[in-house]
Order: structure tokens, then C-alpha cells, then sequence
């Protein structure tokens, strides 16, 4: 047996990790189209400093690929305590946010706290993401901060989204409410109050430590930008522009499904089609900002749901430990800037993103003027966020079955359209090999 993984992201290579356990594969090719494998999970130099496609922290519920994903990273791991904020009214409120309303003006906190404790939308049935926040948390807490902070992320209305993304979020206890507008402290998404970062070379460390681990029958070959996949005779063949042409038994998409519906040369039915266009996404713009001074303290993430400011999130990569230090005492900054195709943002060039970051800083007094700035660099990714319209389930459905009936098999955040982060890209590929070799031919 012969697999062939499109795409070497995080889910491709954590599937070849699983896959060459099963003696009966002879050999996995991942065809990765950029110079190295990684996808969202790659990292970048900058004047000495390692940073990633948004700050990849190490977390989850999930103890078994948890456990996995630190083992591998061996001695190269720091274990952090989560130090994130708010940024609202020139304060910084705790993450998260219903967990210190003592903090908030007097107004705001009673507002919050009473809309939470007699809601009128506790019993209403939430089938959109705004509906969840409202039956979930109350008015005050939705307006004041989830309303506005994901609205700014996902550049989408609430009531056409999802609720898959947040459905295993539980509703806060009152007495945890109550108690953090009294000022005791309360501690929430324990999963996350500690996480663990490799402690050189940014996330892609990660990535590194699972191909190590590759025995000789797996292989990634970079720049393999495959144009083409048909079915002929019961084998796979894949053509990239390169000319290069491959076979394989079976193939494992974990590109785009845009992408994969683009390549395959089939007749492929209209309603397909139809449904791989309604998919809707986010790209991404990363920016490293170094500073001589900051004002955000020891937080590591600060959210800023101010529509004003065009960044949602800055992370300070000094917080990840000392290789994410400069020796001159300067300090780094990562924001994080989503858009969609076509967009105002979309259009900006690199230099006007840049101007409106450093208003941002300036605006939200995380500097106290741009003279602070060293220097700054900008980079767009187009896949970055599957955003979960109400459409979403229904249109994965119909793709996922239809690949499935060709033999195609999909896996991680893009391949299989869905919003997973890194533990469950893991879980997802590892359930998947194991069930790959259930059915393979002894």
C-alpha cells in the first residue's frame, strides 16, 4: 500500500506519524507545496526571533494527545501560567472576561452581572452564536465584550454563525459570577490556565519533533504544488506543476477543500460544487512589532474588541520564555489582523496595515509613541479561520460524504473544513490512521 497526504501542515505529518506504525503501508509521500512543511504551524525568523502564524500554545482536554504532543517536544518545552487580558475602557480585564467584572466601570459591572443572574434568554433554543452568548452568559456580558470581540474576528453578523465552535463552552456558575463582580478572584477554561510552548524555535519545533520521528518509508517532498488528481485504473495519479507525476493506492487530503475540488479532474456533481463555493473563511495578517518599551506588563495575550483598532489581539513573545527575548532589552510584539477575500483590509497594502497597527498601539497607549518602534514586518496568510455559517454542517456534509465515496479521505482544520486546533488535528488524524488500517488488506 502507497498513501499519498496532500498538504505537510500539522495534520498531514501528524498522519504520516500514525500511519507508518501499521507494517502493511509500504511507503507515504507528503506533498507539501511550500519550501517546508508546517502550514499554520511553520515559523519565522526575524532578526534572531522565532515567531509563528499566530501564537500556538501547547493545551488540551484531550490527556492522551496532550501528553503526546509534550513527550515528543522532549527537553524542548517551557510550561507557562496563562496571563491574558481584556483591553476595555482603558483598563485591562481578565480572561476571561466574566471572571473579573469587578473590574469593569460600575456601570458595565452591574450590567453584566444582573443580566446574567435574571436572563431573559436562558430558555431559548440557541441556533446561531449570538443566541448561544446571550442564553449562555446574558445580555451584558454579550454586548459588552463577546458581541463585539468576535464580530471583529470573524468579520461576520453572529446570528448567521454556528454554534459548533463554542457549544462545549459551559454556562459560568453564579456563584463564580458573583463572586467576580465582588473582586474574589475566579479562575476560568482551567484547561488553559497553564500551557506549554517549545522553548526555541517557535511552533514549528513541533512539527520538527514529529518528523524526526519518521522511519524510511515516510517522506515530505516540498515544493509540490500537485495541479492534478484523477483515478485511473484503481491507482491515484497526481501531476504537479513542476511535471512531476506520482501514483499512489490511496490518497489523504489535508489541503483546502477548495483546493482539492480545483485539482480533481472528475465530473464532479453541481450541488458539490455549489457547496464547496458557499464555504466561507478568514485570512490572517501577522505582524511583529519590536518596541523599546511596552506598557502591557506581564500578559502575554490582550484581546481588543475596540472596532477602532485594527488589530483583535497583540501577543508578547517575550512572555514565551528567554530564546523570545532580545539581549538589547527591547520588546516584541506579535498583532494578529483577520479579513475576508475582497474587504477593505484585503485591499490595503502592507505599508497602510503598518500605519494602522502603530495608530492602534498608540490609540490603546500599549506605546507611548511610535518613535518606540525598531523596526516592523507584516505577513498574510489566506487560510487561516474556517468560519462556521449556518449553512456550514450542511455543505461539509454533502463534501465529505462525496469525497469519501471517491476514496478520498479528508483530514485537519482546512482539509476537513472544520475549526480545529492543534489537539484535535492530532486526535482527528490518529483516529483516522487507526481506522485506515482496520481496513487495509492483510
Amino acid at each position: 500500500m502507497n498513501i499519498g497526504i496532500l498538504g505537510g501542515g500539522l495534520s498531514g505529518i501528524a498522519t504520516a506519524y500514525f500511519l507508518q506504525k501499521n507494517d502493511r503501508i509500504n511507503s507515504i509521500e507528503i506533498l507539501e507545496r511550500e519550501s517546508e512543511p508546517g502550514g499554520l504551524c511553520r515559523s519565522f525568523n526575524l532578526n534572531g526571533l522565532s515567531y509563528d502564524i499566530g501564537p500556538h500554545i501547547i493545551f488540551s482536554k484531550d490527556n492522551e494527545i496532550l501528553d503526546l504532543m509534550i513527550n515528543i517536544l522532549g527537553e524542548n518545552k517551557n510550561k507557562l501560567k496563562r496571563s491574558n487580558k481584556i483591553y476595555y475602557k482603558k483598563s485591562f480585564i481578565k480572561y476571561p472576561f466574566e471572571n473579573e467584572l469587578s473590574a469593569l466601570p460600575e456601570d458595565d459591572k452591574k450590567y453584566c452581572l444582573n443580566t446574567f443572574l435574571h436572563n431573559p434568554y436562558e430558555n431559548i433554543d440557541a441556533d446561531n452564536l449570538l443566541k448561544f452568548f446571550l442564553k449562555t452568559f446574558g445580555e451584558g456580558i454579550t454586548n459588552t465584550y463577546l458581541k463585539p470581540y468576535n464580530e471583529k474576528i470573524w468579520k461576520f453578523d453572529l446570528s448567521f454563525m454556528d454554534t459548533q465552535m463554542v457549544d462545549r463552552i459551559p454556562k459560568p456558575p453564579r456563584e463564580d459570577i458573583i463572586n467576580s463582580a465582588a473582586g474574589i478572584p475566579t479562575e476560568g477554561y482551567l484547561h488553559q490556565l497553564y500551557f506549554y510552548y517549545p522553548r526555541k524555535g517557535g511552533i514549528k519545533s513541533l512539527i520538527k519533533a514529529f518528523t524526526n520521528q519518521f522511519d524510511d518509508r515516510v517522506s515530505v517532498i516540498p515544493n509540490s504544488h500537485v495541479i492534478d488528481l484523477r483515478r485511473i485504473h484503481n491507482k491515484w495519479k497526481i501531476k504537479t506543476d513542476q511535471g512531476c507525476l506520482r501514483e499512489y493506492d490511496l490518497i489523504i487530503s489535508t489541503i483546502p477543500v477548495q483546493s482539492l475540488a480545483e485539482i480533481y479532474q472528475t465530473d464532479m456533481p453541481k450541488e458539490i460544487i455549489e457547496s464547496v463555493n458557499d464555504l466561507k473563511y478568514n485570512s490572517i495578517i501577522i505582524a511583529i512589532i519590536n518596541v523599546r518599551k511596552d506598557n502591557l506588563g506581564d500578559n502575554f495575550a490582550v484581546m481588543v474588541p475596540d472596532k477602532k483598532v485594527i488589530f483583535h489581539r497583540i501577543s508578547k513573545l517575550d512572555f514565551l520564555g528567554e530564546s523570545y527575548r532580545k539581549e538589547d532589552g527591547s520588546t516584541t510584539l506579535m498583532a494578529e489582523i483577520t479579513y475576508s477575500k475582497g474587504s477593505p483590509i484585503d485591499k490595503m497594502s502592507s505599508k497602510e496595515v503598518e500605519r494602522k497597527i502603530i495608530e492602534g498601539l498608540e490609540d490603546v497607549q500599549f506605546i507611548d509613541h511610535r518613535e518606540q518602534i525598531n523596526f516592523i514586518e507584516t505577513r498574510r496568510f489566506e487560510y487561516a479561520y474556517v468560519l462556521c455559517d449556518l449553512n456550514h454542517r450542511s455543505n461539509m456534509n454533502l463534501i465529505r460524504n462525496y469525497f469519501a465515496g471517491q476514496g478520498i479521505r479528508l483530514c485537519g482544520r482546512f482539509g476537513e473544513f472544520e475549526y480545529l486546533n492543534m489537539d484535535a488535528v492530532i486526535r482527528h488524524a490518529k483516529d483516522l490512521s487507526e481506522e485506515i488500517g482496520k481496513n487495509l488488506p492483510c
